[in-house]
């Protein structure tokens, strides 16, 4: 059957050969042809030629690429002569003689010009094969040295030894095959060379016969095995200089399997690692002088699972040769390839996009990744006592950040370790909570806490790296800060983020959290670096002027800011750090007057964010139990107080500032923490002194929505002078949660009819005036003020809710008068009550009829029409049914009366002596 399938392959090979003949041959007859006619037609002159063949043959030069001088130096040592540079020369010299004639001549497409696409014939006849052949070879010694042991015909040292030979043999076929190959096959076919493949088959055949006197026959000890072994990949990986990648690919494959195959009782990670770290050094020394990228990042890769291997698959692991052999692999891909040959000139794209997809995008991500893995994975294996695992990962961490602080093309490193940083201080928090300090201490010889002697690595390694961020930081920014403005500013966002990130998790974890002096003097330290930074970057900024924003030196100030609200939580607690932080925020304020630094009143908002952070996670400021019953003079006055007044100080300053950002952020939280202050400030006073969950009474309630409502009025005073959009939709909005709380709550939930709750004893001054009179009133006040200044349905939203409120408190006072203080609904309705609320409502919708007249409002006409409407179903649908006697008769005439009343008023007030209608609301200016 095989024979079979190799005649069948032999007819197959010789058909397409036989093809491509015949296309040379076509070919060659068309060259003939072409040369047959150039020959024919008449010489070009030479004035007309000279200048313009030498202008051609120039521009021609300036669009060719110029090749690397390594590149240049492979291409000789592959035997390949440097045709670009001369058929420039000679198309050079053509151009400055004296022929008559000048010959086209074949033209040489640049190097960097893209090449046709190969046909099916080319990989079945010039790829294919190659490949096969290679494997075959490779299998073939394999086979034979199995057949021979099968037949019994040589000894394992002779086998072993024809092996050796046969292997040896491959590769000098395979140099000799390079040497008298042509230069154009060479370059056309770098994938699927003859020579790589015949010198790949021979590698392999050396390394089966070296393992196999290892482990098969045990000729050798694991020492020589692991040194023949070696020695055969780095032959390999030296002799893809002249073969290509692939066979550097081979001899890096061998290379990181030789340490599996040769194992050991007692295996030393010290050597298992400097014959890695040895090993990339070799690929990626081949790899500089080719330029090639595949088989770097395959190198990055193969250390780093064997890393993992070794930290996971040992029981006690040593940090110290893995974090060297990943050090060597960083500083490598810093100083070694690709170094700096990639931050020479910038790529193509630019903006956000390039920076993020720079090449070598797969090194930098493979080196990025494959130092993280391992070195979180020794956070996670290191145990309790054990510091050097976690130094291991922060020097691992530090270095990974040193290469993106180093190389303009090294974002992902800069990002990665960044993230990585915070994830392994974040596990190393995490890890402690398997083994927390029991709540009674032993007793210690020296006096010292335990807490403080178990938790020092934590705290140093933690500190000690956000300060080196912060210092390559300062580092890129010095070096290339006018270069890569988009890579400056991520470093801009990672030197204050990331050590104070990794300050907090160490504080909030392992320090003391009354007081840290280590911690807070830590913040204050970098707050005030930053700031010495900031100077730095704005003296030697001219962006500022121009009108353009500075991000990294806005972003460093605000960095320092985040460096300061750190010593402040850690020197302080409670209610002093809420109101420092206002404070401290104000203060970047106030510099504005001696710097003119964008970021400085931002400062202050998120100095007022933290503040509402700290109100939601501790409303008291200082305990439910240290909080005063005193109404309105206790802790919560200062505590919400002064951070109002400063945020209201900061909308003030700021309200002509050019930044209209800035400007109605500060607007919008200064009106929040105002009325927050207020509304906290009325719970506590309406509750005893006490601030908890319960539902708010009637009063409490009332006393929230004319807080509502006179803010709205407030700010829509405020916009009238000064225009700003936030206080514009900032009024609609409170009075739009006004009238929500007014529907919802007024009307039904805390309706004292439906509640039961007790109205007071006093026949005015009662509930139901707090409850109902006195929000009507501000509504009606703030409706009026609206009137031509918000939209229309704005301010029939206003009075509609207004009348409600007035109406309701007409009507619940006739109950009160009937029922006493307690008017719940399980009390019914008596004969006098029901006759009571027809006069009341047929009185105030006269009433609103003549208001409406004198002020010319249609919309209290209707309102009036509409209110005796309602009088009138009543006694026609309930008076007549429940009273009896002289008060249904009463009911009737009084509802007559009013009725033909109202007639009267019209016809001879409102209506015209002309008969033309009266002026109506359509006059009213509209919004």
């Amino acid at each position: 059957m095989i024979e079979i399938l190799l005649l069948v392959l032999v007819v197959v090979m010789i058909g397409i050969n036989r093809k491509t003949a015949n296309r040379l041959t076509a070919l060659e007859k068309e060259v003939e042809a072409v040369k047959a006619d150039l020959l024919r037609r008449p010489a070009i002159p030479l004035a007309a030629s000279t200048e313009a063949v030498r202008a051609e043959a120039l521009a021609e030069t300036s669009r060719e690429e110029p090749v690397p001088p390594v590149e240049l130096a492979a291409r000789e040592a592959a035997g390949e002569p440097a045709l670009a540079k001369t058929e420039t020369a000679e198309a050079m010299k053509d151009a400055g003689t004296g022929h008559e004639t000048v010959a086209p001549g074949p033209v040489l497409q640049p190097a960097a010009a893209e090449r046709p696409r190969e046909s099916l014939e080319s990989y079945l006849g010039a790829r294919w094969p190659v490949w096969v052949g290679g494997v075959a070879l490779a299998f073939g010694g394999i086979f034979l040295v199995r057949y021979s042991i099968e037949a019994g015909l040589l000894g394992p040292a002779a086998r072993l030894t024809l092996a050796a030979l046969f292997g040896l043999i491959l590769l000098t076929a395979g140099e000799l095959v390079r040497r008298r190959a042509m230069p154009q096959m060479s370059e056309r076919f770098s994938n699927a060379m003859i020579p790589g493949a015949l010198t790949a088959a021979g590698a392999v055949t050396l390394l089966g016969a070296t393992y196999a006197a290892y482990a098969i026959y045990e000729f050798i000890g694991p020492t020589t095995a692991f040194l023949l072994l070696a020695l055969v990949s780095f032959a390999t990986i030296a002799l893809s200089l002249l073969h290509g990648q692939a066979l550097a690919g081979l001899g890096l494959l061998a290379s990181l399997v030789t340490p599996a195959l040769v194992a050991t009782e007692e295996p030393n990670a010290n050597a298992l690692f400097l014959f890695l770290g040895l090993t990339w050094l070799a690929v990626n020394a081949a790899s500089r002088f080719r330029q090639w990228t595949i088989v770097p990042t395959l190198a990055n890769v193969g250390v780093g699972l064997w890393a993992l291997a070794y930290i996971f698959g040992s029981d006690d692991f040593s940090a110290m040769p893995v974090t060297l052999a990943l050090i060597v692999m960083i500083g490598g891909t810093g100083f070694f390839w690709p170094g700096a040959r990639h931050g020479a000139e910038r790529p193509a794209a630019s903006g956000w996009s390039g920076l993020l997809g720079r090449p070598p995008l797969q090194i930098t991500l493979s080196v990025s990744i494959m130092t993280l893995l391992p070195a979180l994975a020794m956070v996670l294996r290191h145990t309790e006592g054990s510091g050097m695992a976690l130094f291991a990962f922060g020097a691992l961490a530090a270095v990974l950040g040193a290469l993106g602080a180093s190389r303009a093309y090294a974002v992902w490193p800069a990002m990665i370790a960044a993230a990585g940083a915070v994830l392994g201080i974040t596990l190393t928090a995490l890890s402690w909570l398997d083994y927390v300090v029991p709540s009674v201490l032993p007793e210690q010889t020296d006096g010292q806490p335990i807490q403080t002697l178990a938790f020092t690595n934590e705290i140093i390694v933690a500190l000690l790296l956000g300060a080196v961020f912060t210092l390559l930081g300062f580092a890129f920014l010095k070096r290339f800060r006018r270069a890569e403005p988009e890579f400056s500013t991520v470093w801009a966002v990672l030197m204050p983020a990331v050590p104070v990130a990794l300050a907090t998790i160490s504080f909030l974890n392992f320090g003391n959290l009354g007081r840290d002096w280590t911690h807070g003097l830590y913040g204050l330290g970098l707050g005030l670096a930053l700031l010495a930074g900031a100077e730095w970057l704005f003296r030697r900024s001219d962006e500022t002027a121009q009108g353009r924003i500075d991000w990294p030196a806005n972003l460093i100030v605000a960095g320092s800011f985040a460096g300061f609200t750190l010593a402040l939580h850690a020197l302080s607690n409670g209610i002093v750090t809420t109101i420092l932080v206002s404070v401290l925020g104000f203060a970047y304020v106030l510099a504005m007057r001696v710097r003119p630094w964008p970021a400085l009143p931002w400062a202050m908002a998120a100095a007022t964010l933290i503040v509402f952070g700290r109100i939601a996670w501790e409303p008291t400021l200082i305990g439910p139990n240290s909080l005063g019953t005193t109404p309105f003079l206790n802790a919560l006055l200062p505590g919400y107080g002064i951070p109002t007044l400063l945020a209201i100080a900061t909308a003030w300053i700021l309200r002509n500032s050019p930044d209209f950002r800035i400007r109605n952020v500060m607007q919008a939280l200064a009106s929040l923490a105002a009325l927050m202050t207020i509304a906290v400030l009325i719970r506590h006073a309406m509750n005893g002194g006490v601030l908890d969950s319960r539902v708010p009474t009637l009063g409490e309630q009332s006393i929230y929505t004319l807080v509502t409502v006179g803010f709205s009025g407030v700010l829509m005073t405020l916009d009238l002078r000064s225009p700003s959009p936030v206080l514009r939709f900032g009024s609609m909005i409170a009075g739009v949660i006004a009238t929500i709380n007014v529907l919802s709550l007024h009307l039904f939930a805390l309706n004292p009819y439906f509640s039961g709750e007790n109205t007071g004893p006093w026949p005015f001054f009662n509930l139901l005036l707090l409850g109902y009179l006195l929000p009507a009133l501000a509504y009606g006040l703030v409706a009026f003020h609206a009137r031509g200044r918000r939209p229309m349905p704005y301010v029939v939203m206003l009075a509609l809710a207004g009348a409600v409120l007035g109406f309701l408190w007409a009507t619940l006072s006739v109950r009160r008068f009937w029922q006493g203080e307690n008017i719940a609904d399980w009390k019914g309705f008596l004969q006098g009550e029901t006759y009571t609320y027809s006069v009341v409502w047929l009185l105030i919708g006269v009433a609103l009829l003549v208001l409406g007249s004198r002020l010319d409002a249609r919309s209290l006409r209707l309102a009036s029409a509409g209110l005796v409407l309602i009088a009138v179903v009543k006694v026609f649908l309930i008076d007549m049914s429940n009273l009896e006697g002289i008060l249904r008769a009463l009911s009737f005439i009084g509802l007559g009366a009013v009725l033909i009343g109202i007639g009267l008023f019209y016809q001879r007030i409102l209506v015209k002596k002309n008969g033309a209608p009266a002026t109506t609301d359509s006059e009213e200016p509209a919004s």
